[in-house]
């Protein structure tokens, strides 16, 4: 079946390649992390560290040098990377890729190798300096779950109303004392909120996306002892749920605080222009554009098409528990993993690990019933077999699950036969020609309406279709004072809702009436379907 699609402008319905420029500067920042898969990482590492351990470091060869030799007799480096031109040229290269730039010229030297050694002084660029961040970060993160902060959504809560109270005071300061102190002042207690509410946000989002993504590897997990079961079921059962329940317990009066501000986002927006100090072209706080607060509304709030993060969170506890049940199953059947047979196996492996090469050879043929072959006859033209490299350097065989569970190399079940039928397959396409026929028919019918549709009265079908794009249109929308759009891309069809205060839209049907309350509809399109579409 033909489904329609949404659209917005003429310009956004063919997205534009990416502009050259654009394309560059993406590959001129990725270089910034050319360093760590270098083979001298260790001593880059050493050296970003020590550019962004202060602040405005601009240091010389020398210091840099100095600082290596220690770190090169703690064995933090490799011998050899302190000497001078070594760290020189680790320097250039930092360098060509845009971590580091040239710092100030002016060098007080008391000798002309101490000058050479002085004059060329570096400093770290701003984004080199959020990459190490990050990448310190991550090598400090434990393996394990990370804390849910489920205490930043009360915190959200009352942040948020008090983004409500404080833009109200802001506005009314600015509306009887403009350019006063007092206004001032209003207008930096509603941006310490503002800032507040999105970095407590950020935080929240932050470790929900890392626990669940820790939690997605465990559950696809085959094999799982009985410890682990029982310690991922408390994770699953008891601190999930809790989980789960605080973010439904705050979201609905969350999304009624962003409902309230949605109305008055035009000026919160502007008491929170940019400081004349800084200029326009600086990067500002969260909370400061449209998009951060479209970003927040959809975290917490479903729209058509578009659910939220609370509803995926939801969706994803539930497929969490469904695959620990399944892992719970399969343990404790008697046709799924057998409990002994992975100790078994954990044995022999250990059986191997401590025992003498003869011991090896004997154990392998007590435990597998192989010995050692004595070919009569000439090699086969192609043999899989190396003798030359060792069975554990050697490829690696996949196992089955049933070999891995059961021991058993049968197969399980009867492969369902695969049935013919051309005059269910002849049915099933005719009823999708007449579904896709009575489409055309409604599409041509609201074509044919235009812009009289208060004086024609519509199908049932064609109300359905019409009912289906302004379904679309309104999704589109940010607020109920913006216009919508919908498309059907295969009928040339674009139906446009536009709020217009005090203005009634009746479309009669046989199947009812249809009444929009300060909207206008614009249905436009000649309902013909394209010629390549029906190739």
């Amino acid at each position: 079946m033909l489904r329609a699609g949404v659209a917005g402008t003429e310009a956004d319905s063919a997205a534009p390649a990416q502009a050259p420029d654009d394309v560059r500067a993406d590959q001129q920042r990725l270089r910034l992390f050319a360093y760590l898969s270098a083979r001298e990482h260790r001593t880059y590492l050493a050296i970003m560290r020590l550019f962004t351990s202060t602040l405005l470091a601009d240091l010389s060869i020398g210091e840099v040098t100095a600082a290596l030799a220690a770190a090169e007799r703690e064995g933090r480096i490799d011998p050899g990377e302190s000497d001078v031109d070594t760290v020189v040229e680790r320097l250039k290269q930092l360098r060509s890729w845009g971590n580091l730039v040239l710092g100030r010229r002016e060098t007080i030297a008391a000798s002309i190798a101490e000058f050479q050694h002085g004059s060329v002084r570096y400093q770290v660029s701003k984004l080199a300096v959020r990459v190490q961040r990050d990448i310190d970060a991550l090598l400090r993160v434990p393996e394990g779950a990370r804390e849910v902060s489920r205490e930043l959504l009360p915190a959200i809560e009352r942040g948020l109303g008090e983004i409500g109270s404080a833009l109200s005071a802001a506005l009314t300061a600015e509306h009887r004392e403009p350019g006063s102190k007092r206004a001032r002042q209003t207008r930096e207690r509603l941006a310490e909120h503002v800032t507040t509410v999105f970095l407590q946000h950020a935080e929240l989002a932050a470790t929900v996306r890392d626990f669940y993504a820790y939690l997605g590897e465990i559950v696809t997990r085959h094999h799982l002892a009985p410890d682990e079961i029982s310690g991922f079921r408390n994770l699953l059962v008891e601190y999930i749920q809790m989980v789960v329940e605080d973010v439904l317990r705050h979201t609905e009066t969350i999304a009624g605080s962003l409902a309230g501000l949605a109305g008055a986002r035009g000026e919160l927006l502007r008491l929170l222009g940019p400081a004349d100090q800084l200029g326009t072209d600086v990067e500002r706080a969260r909370g400061r554009t449209s998009a951060d607060w479209q970003e927040l509304t959809d975290w917490f709030v479903d729209a058509p098409g578009r659910p939220s993060q609370v509803a995926a969170l939801r969706e994803a506890t539930a497929r969490a528990i469904g695959s620990l049940l399944a892992s719970v199953k399969r343990a404790t059947s008697g046709g799924g993993l057998l409990p002994g047979r992975r100790g078994e196996l954990l044995k022999l492996a250990r059986w191997f690990d401590e025992a003498e090469p003869h011991e090896a050879h004997r154990l392998y043929a007590a435990a597998f019933g192989l010995h050692s072959a004595r070919h009569l006859l000439p090699a086969p033209d192609y043999d899989s077999d190396n003798h030359d490299v060792p069975w554990r350097d050697g490829p690696v065989q996949d196992v089955v699950v049933s070999v891995r569970s059961r021991g058993d190399r049968g197969a399980r079940g009867r492969t369902s036969r695969v049935l013919d039928d051309p005059m269910t397959e002849e049915t099933l396409l005719a009823e999708a020609r007449e579904e896709d026929a009575r489409r055309g028919r409604a599409v041509a019918e609201l074509a044919a309406a235009g812009g009289s549709l208060a004086e024609t009265r519509l199908s049932g079908e064609a109300l359905d279709v019409l009912c289906e794009l302004l379904t679309l249109a309104m999704a589109q929308r940010d607020s109920a004072d913006d216009p919508g759009t919908a498309l059907d891309p295969v009928h040339r069809l674009r139906v446009t809702v536009r709020p217009e205060p005090g203005t009634h839209t009746r479309i009669r049907s046989s199947a009812g009436a249809l009444t929009l309350n300060d909207a206008v509809l614009d249905v436009r399109g000649d309902g013909a379907i394209p010629a390549e579409a029906t190739r």
